[in-house]
């Protein structure tokens, strides 16, 4: 199927009309079936028309993000098993945890919780060594 843009030369009527091909366009225009459904011309002849063309690079790379997408947040989740498995889970009392363990009054493990970032600041500025990771959240995805 090819579609055209056609104008009518006695009243100036651009109109679309789809044909299955250049030659059926050619074949309907010599046995005069195309007419102009304003003024009913058989005048009418096609006009300069731009093709529709899909963007597939776009398209591509929208397929793409997403696929990296899925890849980082499923190596996000590998993180979160890992730290789940092996750490401790401290919530809200991380920076107390954090500070107890590196001045020695509490013993050495390995631990995660939540902290802001004013928090995880004054933490860095003590000496303390701690990481930000990005949590996916099972329950939104």
């Amino acid at each position: 199927m090819i579609k055209y843009k056609l104008i009518c030369k006695n009243c100036n009527n651009s109109f679309d009309s789809w044909f299955s091909s250049s030659k059926e366009y050619e074949k309907l225009k010599k046995i005069k079936h195309i007419n102009c459904h304003k003024c009913n011309s058989l005048n009418v002849e096609k006009t300069l028309m731009s093709p529709n063309v899909f963007n597939t690079k776009k398209e591509n790379y929208k397929i793409s993000q997403n696929e990296k997408y899925k890849e980082v947040k499923n190596k996000i989740r590998e993180y979160q098993k890992y730290i789940k498995n092996n750490f401790k889970y401290v919530g809200e009392n991380f920076p107390y945890e954090a500070r107890s363990i590196h001045y020695n009054n509490k013993k050495s493990e390995n631990i995660y919780g939540k902290a802001s970032l004013k928090e995880i600041k004054d933490l860095k500025e003590e000496g303390i060594d701690t990481e930000v990771i990005p949590w996916v959240n099972e329950k939104n995805n």
